[in-house]
This record gives structure tokens, C-alpha cells and sequence, in this order.
């Protein structure tokens, strides 16, 4: 059983009676961080009872659609990579969603694009856990989702950071469908450290423990979505759902980097960006790499900048095998090439989406990163069903019909995660991970840059953060940063971003580490996370 609510409160009690997650874990069994300490307790779950690192993330995704409600959840998309250590394989499943089957290419009005049923696409999470937790998993469905079921019914205590968001998204929140479900008496935010429990999202989870994920797409369930999109004008209709979204298995991309073998995810994720960065990074000398320093913190906003500006110009589509002559992005090369600049540039200086990872000590390892899109998805959900629909439909292309990722029919949406596996002596050393749109490589290029410098792997996540745009913007938290920082950057044409000590914004990192001996957690102090292990 789950603890208790005032189990929790009076063992590690917080502000305002809140619980104090446990950032920092370690471990040898099993590691598990998410971004929601009861998750966490999920996956820890699932290792105490002889599970191994995909139940692990199995359970704590299917939490995270629970406890983090405005991040995840059955309505929206998954994707991951996988080490299996039986056979050695690493996996990146691509878990997009897809657009419905009548939609008309490219005509959907912004608005709809955003809100309402009409910005949901089909959705994936059900799908791809199922598939990865029968394929690479021990355990049953049943065990797996028992966590999920428990927190819905007995409920959790709201966090800071919920309210918050709660607040901030207030009015959309009133005028959608979901407003019953997520508000007090459907008008209000639950206060801080209220108990929030969702009865009807806990029968949802039982049913598909009963019944199996296949009821989410043919069965009871999906009648009742495709009866509530047709109440509410949303595309999705029974052989959309039909046509069950399981994963597509992918070769992950990999960089060297500093002497270690780096696995990502491919398109339609962002890890095109990761690698292009560690490949100019790695162009680059050593003595302009550190974070803290003027240079390094330079470095970084040119790297970042320019490969997020060469995703955008470079879209590409996985499934389009005549371009595969033309990743260029992917070429040291071409990452040479771009370092140079950087170089001359330096020497002219002189003075809302979740992520988990877990790993067990047979060394499997889990990057799981998930999403309804933007926070708390479309406002829209099923009333009898209890979720949030995603709005993935806003991550289209809606001006050139040549776009790989323009809107059409059965189409996968553009997404920007970058769940990553590193490799150290042909071993996994690290599965890292992060939330934020466009900011998630730039969290894990900066906590990959402080780790092999050789950082403890809780400084590396709770140091400052920034991120650059690819128009310029660069988004920092100033007070915790260096005050000369912002005249240099101001100097060569960048605008400044000023961002809280420790911002939302700017990621979210999980990782768990193999250091040779046993499994360390970090949970980004960001959020409400959580690491914990057996």
C-alpha cells in the first residue's frame, strides 16, 4: 500500500506541512527518478518487489498521468529509450501520437489548434507503456498501474508548484470540459496541501487493469472518448482509435562526447539538437567549457542557438527514406565547421512535458520522457473517464504543405524531447531526461557538460540554468549567476530573459548515474520530484 497522506506529512514534513521530497538517492538493486515523488514511489515499488528497470518506469509514468496531471497522462504522447541488458540492444521508441483520420491538411483555426477536443490528436502513453512493459518488463499490467489506482482513490496532497499552475491557467481551465474534475466545485483551485483525489480517473486506471490497454482504443473506453468527441466536435472517431499507436522501434542517433558513447532519440524528438551540440562542443577547447565561466556560459548560448536554428531549417521525417542522404546536422563535419565560428567569436570576448529514469543493477536503463503537450493539454476531458486530452495538434506545421510535420491526416506531430542514454566502457553510466519544449537538450547539454567535469551529480542538476533562442533570447537565472554575464551578452546582440532562481521554465532534469558501485538518483529541485531506490 501506498503511504498514507498524513503518513507522509508527519514523516518528512515541509512548508506549510508539505512533504520534502527525497532529491538525492542511492542505490544497487534498483534507482528510479521522476519528477513527482509519489511516482518515484512507484517505481520503487515495483524494484522491492523483484521488478526491473521498465516496470520501474512503467509504474511511475502511469503515476505521473496522476500526481502531475498538468504534465501527463493517458491523453497524450510517451517516448523512451531503452538499454536491454539481456540482449544488449538499445531501443529508442518513437511513441508519437497521430493526427485523426479527417482532419483537413493544414485548415485548423489557432484556436482549435489549442484548446477544446478539436486540438487532440490520438493519443499514444497507453499504447507505448504497454508495449514496453511487454516486451522489456517482468511484470503485469495489473501490478504495474496498482500505484496509479491507489493515489486517484485516496488522493494526494497538492503541491505549491500545482497551485501555481493551477492558477496560472485558471480561466482556460473554467471554459473547458475538464474544469469538473481538476477545480474545486469546477470553479476553484485546490489550495495548497488540500487533498485532491479523482475517483473517476481511478476506474479508468482499474479498467485497463482488468481489462487490458487494448480497451483504451477498442473497447469500453474508447467508445466513451469517441462518444465524448463527437458531444464536442473533436476529430477522433472509432477507427482512429482503431488503429492502435503502438511504438515504432528506431535506431537511436549517438555522439562521442568526452570519451563517452551518447544514445538519443531521433526525429520527430529533438535529438538531432543534442548531438549536433555535442559535436560542437566537442570542437571546441576544453578551457571553454566551463559552465560558470564567461566563455563557457557563451559557448553554450552560440551551440544552443545554432543547432535549435538548424532543426528549424532542416526539418525531417523519419518515414521519407530519400532523405537520409542529407543529415547534415548529424556530420562532425559540418559541427567543425560551426565550432570554428564559435572560436573566433570567443577569442574576440578576451575578458509542459515529464521525464523519468530508472536503471537496475542487472543494467537495464530507462530514459521515459511524456506529454500532453503544453500544461494541462486542451482543458478538455472525457467525464466519464477522468483524463486530460493532449493538444498536439498545436505542434504542427500549418504553412508549407511540403513540411514534414505539416497537419495531415495520420500524421505525427513535431516534438522536442530528448530522452538520453550514456555510455561509459560499453556500460550504461547515465539515463538523463527532461520537460520543457525547446529547453529540454539545453538542460541536459548543461548537466552533461558539469558531470564529466566531474561535478557531484546533484550540483550538476541544481546548478543555474539558461537557455538561448533561436531568436536570440537568452532566458537565465540571473540571481544565481554571475553579474557580468549580462553585459557581454547584451554587448554581442542577445536579449536577456530574466528567470526565477529556479525556474519552471528552463527544465526539469531526472537522471540516475552508475558510478561502478551503486545507482545514484537526482531529482531536479525544480519541481516535485523525487529519487529513491532499493
Amino acid at each position: 500500500m501506498i503511504p498514507r497522506v498524513d503518513e507522509l506529512e508527519s514523516r518528512d514534513p515541509g512548508p506549510a506541512g508539505q512533504p520534502r521530497p527525497q532529491r538525492v538517492g542511492a542505490a544497487r538493486q534498483g534507482m528510479v527518478s521522476s519528477q513527482h515523488y509519489l511516482a518515484t514511489e512507484a517505481g520503487r515499488r515495483m524494484f522491492a518487489a523483484g521488478g526491473n528497470a521498465m516496470d520501474a518506469a512503467v509504474a511511475a509514468a502511469f503515476a505521473l498521468g496522476v500526481v502531475e496531471p498538468a504534465a501527463s497522462g493517458l491523453g497524450g504522447q510517451t517516448m523512451m529509450l531503452i538499454h536491454h541488458a539481456e540482449s544488449g540492444r538499445d531501443i529508442a521508441l518513437d511513441g508519437s501520437s497521430r493526427a485523426p483520420n479527417r482532419v483537413n491538411p493544414g485548415m485548423l483555426a489557432k484556436r482549435k489548434r489549442r484548446l477544446g477536443h478539436t486540438a487532440t490528436t490520438v493519443p499514444s502513453t497507453p499504447a507505448v507503456l504497454a508495449y514496453a512493459l511487454d516486451r522489456y518488463g517482468s511484470m503485469s499490467p495489473r501490478e504495474v498501474l496498482q500505484p496509479a489506482i491507489e493515489y486517484a482513490e485516496q488522493g494526494y496532497p497538492v503541491s505549491q508548484l500545482q497551485h501555481d499552475l493551477t492558477l496560472r491557467e485558471l480561466k482556460r481551465m473554467q471554459r473547458g470540459t475538464a474544469a469538473p474534475l481538476f477545480l474545486r466545485n469546477g470553479r476553484r483551485a485546490f489550495g495548497v496541501g488540500q487533498t485532491f483525489r479523482q475517483p473517476i480517473l481511478a476506474r479508468t486506471y482499474r479498467r485497463l487493469a482488468d481489462a487490458g490497454i487494448e480497451d483504451f482504443y477498442l473497447g469500453d473506453i474508447s467508445r466513451r472518448i469517441v462518444a465524448d468527441m463527437e458531444a464536442h466536435g473533436g476529430y477522433i472517431h472509432a477507427d482512429d482509435l482503431a488503429q492502435i499507436p503502438y511504438p515504432v522501434e528506431r535506431s537511436p542517433l549517438e555522439a562521442r562526447f568526452r570519451g563517452l558513447k551518447v544514445r538519443t532519440l531521433a526525429e520527430p524528438g529533438a535529438g538531432r539538437v543534442l548531438v549536433e551540440s555535442l559535436n560542437i562542443l566537442t570542437s571546441l577547447r576544453s578551457s571553454k567549457l566551463d559552465p560558470d565561466s564567461p566563455e563557457g556560459v557563451l559557448a553554450l548560448v552560440e551551440v544552443l542557438r545554432q543547432a535549435n536554428t538548424d532543426r528549424q531549417d532542416r526539418p525531417y521525417d523519419r518515414h521519407l527514406h530519400a532523405q537520409h542522404g542529407d543529415e547534415r546536422m548529424l556530420r562532425k563535419s559540418y559541427a567543425k565547421k560551426v565550432a570554428l565560428g564559435i572560436r573566433e567569436r570567443l577569442d574576440s570576448l578576451r575578458g509542459e512535458t515529464t521525464h523519468l529514469s530508472a536503471m537496475d543493477g542487472d543494467g537495464n536503463a530507462v530514459a521515459l520522457t511524456q506529454s500532453i503537450e503544453r500544461v494541462y493539454g486542451s482543458f478538455a476531458a472525457a467525464p466519464e473517464l477522468g483524463f486530460l486530452y493532449n493538444n498536439y495538434m498545436s505542434a504542427f506545421d500549418y504553412s508549407d504543405y511540403s513540411h514534414p510535420y505539416y497537419l495531415r491526416p495520420n500524421a505525427a506531430p513535431w516534438a522536442s524531447v530528448a530522452p538520453t542514454l550514456v555510455f561509459k566502457e560499453g556500460r550504461p553510466w547515465l539515463a538523463i531526461g527532461s520537460p520543457g519544449s525547446e529547453r529540454i537538450v539545453s538542460a541536459v547539454v548543461q548537466v552533461l557538460l558539469r558531470l564529466v567535469r566531474g561535478e557531484h551529480p546533484f550540483k550538476a542538476v541544481d546548478a543555474p540554468r539558461l537557455h538561448c533562442s533561436v531568436d536570440g533570447k537568452v532566458s537565465m537565472e540571473l540571481s544565481r549567476m554571475r553579474d557580468d554575464l549580462v553585459p557581454m551578452l547584451e554587448q554581442l546582440g542577445y536579449e536577456i530573459d530574466e528567470r526565477d532562481p529556479y525556474s519552471f521554465y528552463l527544465g526539469c532534469v531526472q537522471l540516475v548515474l552508475n558510478d561502478g558501485s551503486k545507482l545514484i538518483g537526482v531529482a531536479d529541485p525544480r519541481r516535485d520530484g523525487s529519487a529513491q531506490g532499493v
